[in-house]
């Protein structure tokens, strides 16, 4: 095999796939990315064997082929040559030689034929939708995913496809969020799937709002998106979903409406004197007033007053200032709504009237 590709389309390239690849892995040609020269383009894959991450490009070939190279010092090799630099990549002898002005380096290569690619299972749901609308679903809910949790469940998120709307849902177990986003679908009946945290975080890097839409192929397995000339293969979370509608506090008729960044730098600054490891947070809801409290083992105390709009009782209640934060840094309204219950209930927050966003987050106690 050998070819010549430009370096700055190379190295875009190569950011895509890399992702996949874990820098430690059960088989040594995992830690390779594939790479397959053909007529005028060549194509790259990298993949874990869970997700797949496959990506073309234009390029001269010398000689058709496949090889699988490094990928970690292929695509540092890349990095660090100028721009606007024309690499050439030969094989011969099991070796990749490249080559780009006067420099030279040859890696060892794997044979292509030991590379897992990954194949779409059945006949799946087709549907296209804006990468910005996709985007959006995943950006505003996948901070509320469990990372690691024994309930593998929940290290993914919940993406839901009806005729009239799509729906995204992350939660783990303390916090929950929920977005929903009006969409016209032709299709016969709702699916749901759980999308692996991995694909959720790979999805959300390649997504483009400034470009045309994706095509998402889903099936009780694997999930197929692609976009423009990249295609991303996952498998999904095999399990059931928990019922997670049941830890929406519908009964929360106390409503608190704040300014969303004198709320976030507030806390920011209190929670610099809270508990470093359970990082806990006290609001005292009054009549127009918030005020916040924290305080650590070192008996050192913070308290920031808000003006707020509230005119039910008097509440206090506890918080993990960190799942605040969380909540506000996705919320683009200029104001945030919070409905409480009382001192033991979750609390359930959102832009101000945007009721198709849901965020739910779990008192603490203090």
């Amino acid at each position: 095999m050998h070819i010549r590709v430009q370096r700055d389309q190379l190295i875009q390239a190569l950011n895509k796939v890399g992702g996949v690849v874990e820098r430690r892995q059960t088989l040594p040609i995992l830690g390779n990315i594939h790479i397959h020269a053909d007529l005028d383009r060549i194509t790259l894959t990298g993949t874990d064997r869970e997700v797949e991450i496959r990506t073309h490009l234009e390029s001269v070939v010398v000689e058709a082929g496949d090889v699988t190279v490094p990928a970690r010092k292929f695509i540092d090799i890349t990095r660090s040559l100028p721009e606007d630099t024309e690499i050439s990549l030969k094989v011969q002898n099991q070796r990749a030689f490249i080559t780009a002005g006067r420099s030279r380096f040859n890696l060892s290569t794997l044979p292509a034929d030991d590379y897992p690619l990954m194949d779409l299972e059945g006949d799946g749901l087709k549907i296209e939708i804006e990468q910005g609308t996709l985007k959006e679903l995943l950006d505003k809910t996948a901070f509320a995913m469990a990372n690691q949790d024994v309930r593998y469940y929940l290290n993914g998120l919940l993406f839901k496809v009806e005729a009239q709307r799509l729906s995204a849902v992350a939660t783990d177990g303390h916090r929950l969020a929920r977005l929903e986003r009006s969409i016209d679908l032709k299709i016969d009946e709702p699916l749901q799937v759980i999308i692996p945290r991995k694909t959720v975080t790979e999805l959300v890097r390649l997504l483009d709002t400034a470009a045309p839409p994706l095509e998402l192929d889903l099936s009780s397995r694997t999930l197929r998106a692609i976009i423009s000339d990249t295609v991303l293969t996952s498998k999904l979370v095999d399990g059931r979903y928990p019922e997670y509608e049941r830890v929406i506090p519908l009964m929360a008729d106390k409503v608190a409406i704040l300014d969303r960044d004198l709320l976030r730098q507030s806390l920011m600054r209190a929670s610099i004197l809270s508990n470093e490891k359970f990082k806990g947070i006290r609001l005292n809801f009054a009549l127009n007033e918030l005020m916040i409290q924290a305080h650590n083992p070192e008996q050192e105390e913070a308290e920031e007053i808000l003006a707020i709009e509230y005119a039910d009782e008097p509440l206090t209640i506890g918080f993990n200032v960190a799942y605040l934060l969380d909540v506000l840094s996705v919320v683009d309204d200029s104001r945030v709504e919070i409905r409480l219950a009382d001192s033991n209930s979750s609390a359930l927050m959102r832009g101000a009237g945007q009721e198709d966003q849901t965020y739910v987050v779990m008192p603490m106690l203090l």
